[in-house]
């Protein structure tokens, strides 16, 4: 007796259980299970990028301390770690957002603009997984900034 062949692709999980090379699809229910496991996954490994970046530059901090004789070339190496420091604190801000769209997964909110209600699309999601609107209230919101903005 013969057996059908499988000529499916395989499909392996990593340690998270994500499939390797998945991208949510449009022809799928949205934020299904393997969705949301995508974007937790997503979420988490940029959390953990920014947090190694974070931890390079302080161990840098301890080990290059100022010690430049020269005054030109002290204050230029003060002012690149003025914008180093500046540009970690905007990811402190970041890790922050993460940490909420983190919590809109566990409570079935992640996906869904906070305006409208409406789905936001899976384009936006990969592009931006912190995205809290559609692209249509993103704009509006910014809109109405402006205007209160230039009065």
């Amino acid at each position: 007796m013969a057996t059908a062949l499988n000529i499916l692709p395989e499909r392996r999980a990593d340690q998270t259980g994500n499939e390797e090379g998945y991208r949510p699809g449009a022809d799928e229910e949205f934020m299904n299970p393997r969705q949301l496991a995508y974007f937790r996954r997503k979420l988490i490994d940029w959390k953990e990028s920014i947090h190694r970046e974070a931890q390079g530059t302080l161990e840098q901090l301890q080990n290059d301390s100022l010690r430049e004789p020269d005054v030109t070339d002290r204050a230029s190496s003060e002012t690149d770690w003025s914008v180093e420091l500046r540009t970690r604190d905007r990811q402190r801000k970041l890790i922050a957002k993460i940490d909420a769209a983190l919590r809109r997964i566990d409570e079935g909110e992640y996906g869904y603009c906070e305006v409208s209600g409406e789905p936001i699309s899976l384009a936006r999601l990969e592009a931006r997984p912190i995205a809290t609107m559609t692209l249509e209230a993103q704009e509006r919101h910014e809109r109405n900034e402006k205007v209160s903005r230039d009065e």
